[in-house]
């Protein structure tokens, strides 16, 4: 919970929202001029995270080191791990999971499967230990996989994890269990990099086989990519996040 805060607090809403507080704080202490530079600053640190030529080239970074593969180009291997963060667990008075826009990660591990890559998909995900409504995430992917026509006897499930550190801890005892040594590597484009490095470092022999893109390498500029959008810093936070997280995680040696 304090690590997932102090991210929130590092991300361009948190941290330009602290500025603008510290600055009506300085206000107040008839320090107007002071007050009114750090409001200013907090705001157009807001603002440029929220303009889309931004946000595209922040993630197109992360992305980018990835090319869209064709399903027929990638290797076999012993099976397919497909990470969470893209699927909500059922909570009353809901019937079905609740899928995000990074549903792709189960739409492809199922491709994967029906395409002969693997004879068996591991879905890592678990429980927020402030949100237990849901139940885990590795059981709501497991619901979607299978109306994806995905057998459930060929799935296995890792429901301990809260994070990328812990999917990878987690599904190596899982792996080594079974004699497991190899495995396609199913998640976002934009969260790849770090997933991949982790998963190394826990000594896992992954092939990444991403999915999930949000960026044109060379889209088409109007001029509404240069005004702020809601739905661009979303995009700008969640790609720093990869960057602090793998920051964070290579000094803490949990990542190559």
């Amino acid at each position: 919970m304090i690590s997932k805060i102090l991210t929130l607090l590092a991300m361009p809403l948190g941290f330009g929202g602290i500025l603008i507080l510290v600055g009506a704080l300085a206000s107040l202490w008839r320090r107007r001029g002071l007050g009114v530079g750090l409001a200013l600053a907090g705001l157009l640190w807001i603002w440029l995270w929220a303009l889309p030529v931004v946000s595209d080239r922040i993630r197109l970074s992360l992305e980018g080191r990835y090319d869209p593969l064709p399903i027929g180009s990638l290797p076999t291997a012993e099976a397919v791990l497909v990470l969470g963060g893209s699927v909500r667990g059922v909570a009353a008075p809901r019937q079905f999971p609740d899928l995000n826009a990074a549903a792709d990660r189960v739409w492809h591990g199922a491709r994967l499967f029906h395409a002969g890559k693997a004879p068996l998909v591991i879905l890592s995900g678990g429980q927020l230990t402030w949100n237990t409504a849901e139940g885990p995430e590795a059981q709501a992917m497991l619901r979607f996989l299978v109306d994806l026509g995905v057998p459930e006897e060929r799935v296995l499930l890792e429901a301990a994890s809260g994070s990328t550190y812990e999917n990878a801890q987690q599904t190596r005892k899982l792996l080594a269990a079974r004699g497991i040594e190899r495995v396609l590597l199913v998640t976002s484009a934009l969260h790849m990099r770090r997933a991949e490095a982790t998963f190394r470092a826990a000594g896992i022999d992954v092939i990444p086989a991403p999915t999930d893109y949000e960026v044109l390498a060379e889209p088409q500029r109007t001029l509404l990519d240069f005004l702020p959008d809601a739905g661009a810093l979303d995009g700008s936070t969640r790609a720093l996040h990869e960057y602090l997280g793998l920051v964070m995680y290579r000094w803490r040696g949990w990542a190559k």
